[in-house]
């Protein structure tokens, strides 16, 4: 490309408009390439809109105490849970899965994160936690969607596809695409698995400068899980998931090992209640746990983060001694179409964003990049529930911990959410579904239980009833379209002793 005085003069004009004149500060010792970069890198960023983000966002920071003031309890017409009556489930779970059949279904992966902190060069989707069969957290949940759809036909006589859409990151996307087909797209259809990209946005110092990666790069970041949205509304997703006629749309994170997905009692239980919004909750282990809290504030519903509960909050009860602020959110939700309609239409520029402070690498006043020994920035979040706020028929389901909720996010060795504790948590469910239906173990070990044989520990009695096995235990089926993980058994299933 090549620039002319007047072109400079410009870009020189724009960026000094609003205090930003430092992003071209080496121009002169880049080359022609390098100058290339950087003035596209600068062209594409809105200055007017992201220095009114980054106001807003520190304004909302400096007015954060005192929030506790308007916190309230949910009221018990929004909460509903798992434990009340088996019938009710089993109710929720076929009208779940009629919305399956019908192809009303859509499953909204959030999968932009890196294997950072786990120490692993590769998106953590692909992990794996250490399971006899060697899959990873992508296959498990690409064999629950197969489970799912099967369950579903099953039921209903026949099943359309559940629609998977996947929102990576700049660093994730080439990635997690090839790894899907590089493995068969995991047994499911390719045309029926959507892969989006969210968008980066500049880091800025902590007095709004745009901070620079190297002389001729502007330091990004992912704009957080709640900049789904905004991509969802730019690439064309939603437009997809209305010409498809989807209804329901499950949104979950990928880090979570015993993700149920789609999760048709979930489902079912929103279309009952006529919901536009929903989201699953566990409740809290302690009071002072260190996770986001749903609840009422100023009359719509708010994710509040623990560190934004004082301990005497944290520990307030009711008459019955239970505390009040116990809902724990694990980032698994329900939304209706309408309702992310009405979010990406009109809805998303109400969102401000969340300031996370961070020690972000930059440059010297000699161009050289330098990593700084205290915070320098911050980069600008919007979180995936902060959508709440505009539902007009909220709905909170408790589930069990134990069966729903054990994230990866820290590396092995980790005392909790670490590979070693999501694979005992999954073995752990699993011996579980085996002893409810009516199976012993000899020993104890590790017991793993395929998607494709039981995704939620149904329809194992015939499997397992008055059996006794021994530990590890690994149970496969043999997969006839090509795709296969395990070692092929009499009768479509494999029993690894």
């Amino acid at each position: 490309m090549t620039f002319t005085d007047e072109d400079i003069a410009i870009l020189k004009s724009s960026l000094a408009a609003h205090g930003q004149e430092h992003l071209l500060a080496h121009w002169e010792d880049l080359s022609s390439d390098q100058k290339d970069d950087l003035y596209r890198d600068i062209q594409s960023i809105d200055f007017t809109d992201h220095l009114k983000s980054f106001k807003r966002c520190m304004q909302k920071e400096l007015s954060a105490p005192g929030k506790e003031d308007y916190l309230k309890p949910l009221p018990p017409d929004a909460c509903e849970s798992v434990f009340i009556s088996n019938k009710i489930n089993e109710k929720w779970t076929n009208r779940g899965l009629k919305e399956i059949s019908e192809g009303k279904v859509a499953l909204l992966l959030m999968a932009g994160g890196q294997g950072t902190r786990l120490g692993v060069p590769y998106p953590k989707g692909m992990y794996n936690v250490g399971l006899q069969s060697s899959k990873c957290l992508y296959q498990l949940q690409a064999e629950r969607v197969r489970k799912q759809e099967q369950l579903a036909a099953e039921m209903y006589g026949s099943s359309k596809a559940i629609r998977w859409y996947i929102m990576t990151s700049e660093h994730t996307k080439k990635a997690t695409v090839d790894y899907f087909k590089s493995n068969g797209w995991f047994g499911l259809s390719e045309e029926n698995i959507i892969f989006f990209e969210q968008e980066m946005i500049p880091c800025l110092s902590l007095d709004g400068k745009v901070i620079m990666d190297s002389k001729f790069s502007i330091a990004r970041a992912p704009g957080g899980n709640g900049d789904l949205y905004r991509s969802m509304g730019n690439e064309g997703v939603l437009q997809d998931m209305l010409k498809k006629g989807v209804r329901s749309v499950h949104c979950y994170c990928v880090d979570n090992i015993l993700n149920k997905v789609p999760d048709p009692l979930f489902i079912g239980c929103c279309l009952d209640r006529q919901s536009d919004c929903g989201a699953k909750v566990v409740s809290k282990a302690y009071p002072t746990e260190a996770v986001g809290v749903i609840c009422e504030c100023n009359g719509t519903w708010k994710v509040v983060e623990y560190s934004e509960i004082s301990k005497e909050t944290a520990n307030m009860v009711d008459s019955e001694g239970k505390l009040l602020f116990s809902q724990g959110n694990i980032c698994n939700h329900y939304f209706t179409t309408s309702f992310l309609t009405k979010v990406i239409e009109g809805k998303e520029s109400q969102l401000i964003h969340h300031v996370a402070r961070k020690k972000i690498p930059t440059i010297n006043s000699s161009g050289e990049r330098v990593l700084p020994t205290e915070i320098n920035g911050i980069k600008m979040e919007k979180f995936v529930f902060d959508v709440f706020q505009f539902s007009e028929k909220f709905t909170v389901l408790e589930v069990a911990r134990n069966e729903e909720f054990s994230p990866l996010k820290n590396p092995p060795g980790a005392p909790k959410c670490s590979p070693q504790t999501c694979l005992e948590d999954l073995s752990n469910q699993h011996k579980r579904w085996i002893i409810r239906a009516g199976g012993t173990f000899k020993n104890e070990g590790l017991c793993e239980i395929s998607p494709l044989v039981s995704c939620t520990g149904e329809n194992l009695e015939d499997l397992v009833k008055d059996k006794f096995f021994s530990l590890p235990l690994h149970l496969e089926v043999t997969h006839k379209n090509g795709y296969h993980n395990g070692h092929t058994g009499t009768n479509g299933l494999h029993s690894k002793l």
